[in-house]
């Protein structure tokens, strides 16, 4: 795996979780011929990345691996300066908090300023899709199908003069949240719990899985606007 002028390397962290359906939907997308994609087990795999996924699965679990891989400090120092995508359990540790974690707390990465609670909506069982729509994505007027699976939800945004602005990429449609998957009432339109996707710089921060799709549109997304993008982090 060698850098090319033409090419950027892309890492998806492959520890634990959905790492394998990242990988083929970013090789199906269009910029597939720009990109390498790679799967990321070691320090040194990740030094010759140019930009990482951390994928879904459990998050505590992804967090311990790289600990013991030696992985968790080279990752902090990665969302310093690369872009990073995090979906479900990657977005939680790619958050600046976290809230309802198991006992011993959540390692995180703090590359996006949001607070997230780990499985908002529920428990497996009550797992649920929705109808996204997202202005920054090709052919927009189709709405992006988001599969939500014990999914994190977001608390809070922390926007400071000091990082770059938070965009808010996409929500949750009115009424798109069964009630008997909330005991709280249901979100309304500056309810942050409503809030799906967000950009943060480079960052890309995910809280359903688009990798469960056919819809390779987010992958897209990423690699245009976060990797070739020259807006900083």
């Amino acid at each position: 795996m060698k850098h090319t002028r033409d090419r950027e390397v892309v890492g998806i962290l492959a520890l634990q979780g959905a790492f394998i359906e990242h990988q083929i939907a970013l090789q199906r997308i269009p910029s597939a011929r720009k990109i390498i994609v790679c799967p990321v087990r070691t320090p040194e795999v990740l030094a010759r990345c140019d930009a990482l996924i951390i994928p879904g699965g459990e998050s505590t679990t992804i967090a311990l691996l790289a600990k013991l891989a030696g992985l968790l400090e080279p990752l902090r120092q990665f969302s310093k300066s690369k872009p990073i995508w995090g979906t479900c359990a990657g977005a939680i540790l790619l958050a600046q908090v976290v809230e309802n974690t198991k006992r011993g707390g959540q390692e995180v990465l703090g590359g996006v300023s949001v607070t997230v609670a780990r499985n908002g909506w529920g428990s497996q069982v009550e797992s649920f899709e929705a109808p996204l729509t997202v202005s920054g994505l090709d052919n927009s007027e189709k709405p992006f199908t988001g599969v939500f699976i014990r999914a994190p939800v977001v608390l809070a945004l922390h926007p400071h003069p000091d990082v770059p602005p938070i965009e808010v990429v996409a929500r949750l449609p009115p009424g798109s949240i069964p009630a008997s998957q909330t005991t709280q009432p249901q979100a309304g339109p500056d309810d942050p719990r409503i809030v799906v996707a967000v950009r943060q710089g480079k960052h890309l921060l995910t809280t359903f899985h688009p990798e469960l799709t056919t819809d390779g549109r987010f992958h897209e997304y990423f690699v245009q606007n976060c990797i070739f993008s020259s807006h900083p982090i």
